[in-house]
């Protein structure tokens, strides 16, 4: 059954550039009519009732389908992606210069089951860093960003404890009682020269780049999800969704290729990410996406944020089952 374009599909996303050709609805997939909302913030989309689908957190999707809780029909469309080592902050008198250097260090992060976190801890395990021997300050990254709920409703492990009301993890850092910080946007004023701050990588860039050739991908740290009820009623929305999303970033890469106007060298970074991933450094689809999908399982189980080894072939059933039907990878 075609998806009526008199009833439209409602999406909600960050404003990430790879999705603004969908957004001025200069792609799509007929006959599935999106409706593209911008927002500042990842949407907590069962709790949006003017949103049908949207942008969410890999780590809490997954969580929430290893219990069972399937009110999201997820598919492995990861809209957000990126490395971490550049997220890791520590003083500029910091003597630490590698994920091996923190072992035993007093260490704040901004969420504790959020993806980009645990693919962040990630790289300390990688070095060889025993996470419970860490000591860890769950907290905002500033005054201001202080409230929500950073441990995702999980009880705190031993070794890790909440901030005090008024306690900021970039206070913590500079003031000493931590020895580095964890998060996924630079505090304000990080990026001009007086500074206090560094990343723990001074060449987080070629970290980066070893650890993309190791592992061979991307960490993904958000998907597209659909409310279940909407997939019930129309399960082609998903292979729909999926070729709209497709479109949107070809037609981005395509654009920004050839105006190249980010900064003045981006074209060069285009092409050293192209000779390094081919023409798709973000793919999209089951295949394209195991291997790193597989690996934040393990990380989930392993880090202690799930109780148990997360099962990757119950994440995306719904996807697996319309994508054979449609031939939509």
């Amino acid at each position: 059954m075609a998806t009526s374009p008199t009833t439209p599909l409602h999406l909600g996303v960050r404003p990430w550039s790879h999705l603004v050709p969908l957004a001025l609805g200069e792609v799509g997939a007929p006959p599935l009519d999106l409706r593209v909302a911008r927002l500042a913030v990842t949407p907590q989309l069962l709790d949006e009732s003017g949103l049908d689908a949207g942008e969410t957190s890999f780590s809490r999707y997954t969580l929430a389908r290893a219990a069972g809780d399937d009110r999201l029909v997820g598919i492995p469309a990861f809209v957000m992606r990126g490395f971490r080592h550049r997220c890791i902050l520590v003083r500029k008198d910091s003597h630490a210069a590698d994920a091996a250097d923190l072992a035993g260090a007093r260490i704040g992060v901004t969420g504790w089951p959020d993806s980009g976190n645990t693919w962040t801890r990630a790289v300390l395990r990688r070095a060889g860093v025993d996470l419970t021997g860490v000591r860890w300050t769950v907290g905002p990254l500033t005054p201001e960003a202080a409230g929500g709920d950073r441990m995702g409703g999980m009880t705190p492990p031993p070794w890790v404890r909440l901030a005090e009301p008024g306690e900021s993890l970039v206070g913590g850092l500079l003031d000493g009682t931590l020895d580095a910080i964890m998060t996924p946007f630079m505090p304000p004023g990080f990026h001009r020269d007086d500074t206090p701050l560094r990343p723990l990588y001074r060449d987080y860039r070629a970290a980066e780049a070893r650890y993309g050739a190791e592992v061979g991908f991307i960490p993904g740290i958000h998907l597209i999800a659909v409310k279940r009820e909407r997939v019930e009623a129309r399960p082609e929305i998903l292979a729909g969704l999926m070729t709209a999303l497709r479109a949107s970033q070809r037609a981005w890469w395509a654009s920004y290729r050839k105006h190249a106007d980010t900064t003045p060298w981006a074209l060069a970074e285009i092409d050293d990410t192209e000779r390094r991933y081919g023409p798709d450094w973000m793919p999209y689809g089951l295949a394209a996406n195991r291997s790193m999908m597989a690996a934040f399982c393990t990380e989930l189980h392993a880090q202690g944020i799930a109780s148990s080894p997360v099962d990757l072939e119950a994440l995306f059933p719904e996807y697996v089952k319309i994508a054979a039907e449609t031939g939509v990878e």
